[in-house]
């Protein structure tokens, strides 16, 4: 194992020197010598960083976690962060003043999904290095790809430009949330703040550090997201006196109604007969199409095998209607959603226990394209049960946001095709991530900015057991830690130079 990591450092080195760069980035081999040699305390912040897991669903590590984010802009150069109070968990807001002429907004989100480590092939909160077959090594914990690896990379980036005697080509405004697994519930809270507001009206658009490359080595480029809003339902003797307040035995059903059942009858009105089709009144009446351009985008980005591949990575051996791999990926990246995320009610044991639940709830979640809002979903939701008598069923929105979407001409997109261009790395544009992160907060009233995605390197797991982030890679067309670093750095000048021009 020894020799195998000492034969990626090596390879990585002469990857890191040798590879084909953007012409922006001024004395990069200088950049390149300090990012290898912070390596092992880059690796050590990062597993250090996994240990501390804030965990908005189950109120853990909160309020440390956000002065753990802000201890880490400040050592990555930042010249000023703080906390930011919310109703919620607390945000993170620093800035980087280096007297540049382009302004650059960066969104973190230093919280992670739950976990249990019965499903864990190692401890989830002890960082462990493995080895991937074909692929290199890998650390394995809880919030590596998503998204603390990327994240320590970028600020790793940040570190290492300043710590070589430069300044850096931007100025930077970070905000960092600890609530973008439970659907950014407060968020808006933070960009309304007017100093932070003040400061991010200035950027030429806000990104998110992310792990886009694939096993081969190319890159994808996604020019927005799905929003996302998640909600409960709920039916029982808390919401009407029809329903027992407890489990109670269940021949009472002969004379008491289930709330399992009304829950059961509720949902089914959502969805039509097919099982997926949202069946909500007026659901789709602001839902924008595919644009032409989005077409060939999705056509553009289908490659041989990779139907395939992807089938086996989600256990499926079909897709909705037995359609073609294309016409799944327009409605993977065109449809709005109504997904039950969990079912609970009564008894769910070995055997019977012949009960009478005296509670059933539901967790949903929609997944909204262009035009769709958050406030319009909700409110579709609420008339649409209204109208059918559900007047038991408690509805509980627990966050949630829009879509977002961002030009293929803005300057953030530009400066990634320029980079990947410049790197020999092949890519693909999609026309949205089916994913969600709260882009339309910048993309949206009263900023308006470009928000988009940008990363390199690789990882897997996001949300499921054995969460991974490559950091020695095999392979010198998939970047390890240090050549992610090193591509946020590019990025950087890159970007500078692209603002420039508009």
């Amino acid at each position: 194992m020894k020799r195998s990591l000492a034969a990626m450092t090596m390879a990585a080195t002469i990857a890191l020197a040798t590879a084909p760069v953007a012409a922006e980035t001024p004395q990069r081999e200088k950049i390149v010598a300090t990012v290898e040699a912070q390596h092992d305390a880059t690796v050590k912040a990062l597993t250090d960083w996994v240990a501390l897991p804030t965990i908005a669903a189950e109120k853990r590590g909160t309020p440390e976690g956000a002065e753990y984010m802000r201890k880490l802009a400040l050592d990555a150069g930042f010249q000023q962060a703080k906390v930011i109070p919310t109703d919620g968990v607390p945000a993170v807001f620093a800035t980087l003043d280096a007297g540049a002429k382009i302004t650059v907004g960066v969104y973190f989100m230093y919280d992670v999904k739950q976990f249990d480590p019965a499903e864990w092939n190692t401890p989830p909160l002890t960082a462990t290095l493995v080895d991937r077959p074909g692929e290199g090594t890998a650390i394995v914990g809880r919030g590596m790809v998503n998204q603390k690896g990327p994240e320590m990379a970028f600020l790793a980036a940040v570190k290492a430009i300043q710590a070589s005697g430069r300044k850096l080509p931007v100025n930077l405004v970070l905000v960092a949330e600890g609530e973008e697994e439970v659907a950014s519930t407060h968020f808006d809270q933070v960009v309304a703040v007017p100093e932070v507001q003040a400061a991010l009206s200035k950027a030429i658009g806000v990104f998110i550090p992310a792990a886009n490359q694939n096993r081969d080595g190319s890159a994808g480029i996604t020019l927005g997201a799905k929003g996302a809003v998640e909600f409960q339902l709920l039916v029982g003797g808390e919401t009407s006196d029809k329903y027992p307040k407890t489990d109670i035995h269940s021949s009472n059903h002969a004379r008491i109604e289930s709330p399992a059942w009304r829950l059961v009858k509720a949902l089914d009105t959502l969805v039509a007969d097919d099982g997926h089709t949202p069946t909500i009144d007026g659901w789709f009446e602001n839902v924008q199409p595919l644009s032409p351009r989005q077409k060939e985008l999705i056509a553009q980005s289908v490659k041989p095998g990779a139907e395939a591949g992807e089938k086996a990575l989600l256990g499926v051996g079909r897709w909705i209607n037995d359609e073609d791999y294309t016409t799944s990926l327009e409605r993977f990246f065109s449809q709005p959603t109504v997904n039950i995320q969990g079912l609970v009610a009564g008894y769910t044991g070995e055997g019977g226990k012949t009960v009478l639940p005296g509670r059933a709830e539901a967790k949903l979640e929609f997944r909204l394209v262009p035009n769709m809002t958050k406030a319009e979903a909700v409110s579709k939701l609420q008339a649409h049960l209204a109208r059918r008598g559900f007047d038991d069923v408690r509805v509980t929105v627990s966050g949630g946001y829009g879509p977002n979407e961002t030009a293929e001409d803005s300057a953030l997109i530009r400066a990634q095709k320029k980079l990947f261009d410049a790197q020999g790395i092949p890519y693909t544009i999609r026309p949205r991530n089916a994913g969600s992160w709260p882009g339309v907060i910048f993309n949206g009233p009263p900023l308006n900015l470009p928000a988009s995605q940008f990363g390199l390197g690789r990882g897997g797991g996001a949300h499921a057991p054995n969460e991974w982030f490559l950091i020695e890679s095999s392979d010198p067309k998939v970047y390890g830690l240090d050549e992610v670093t090193m591509a946020y750095v590019d990025y950087l000048y890159v970007l500078a130079e692209e603002a420039a021009k508009k």
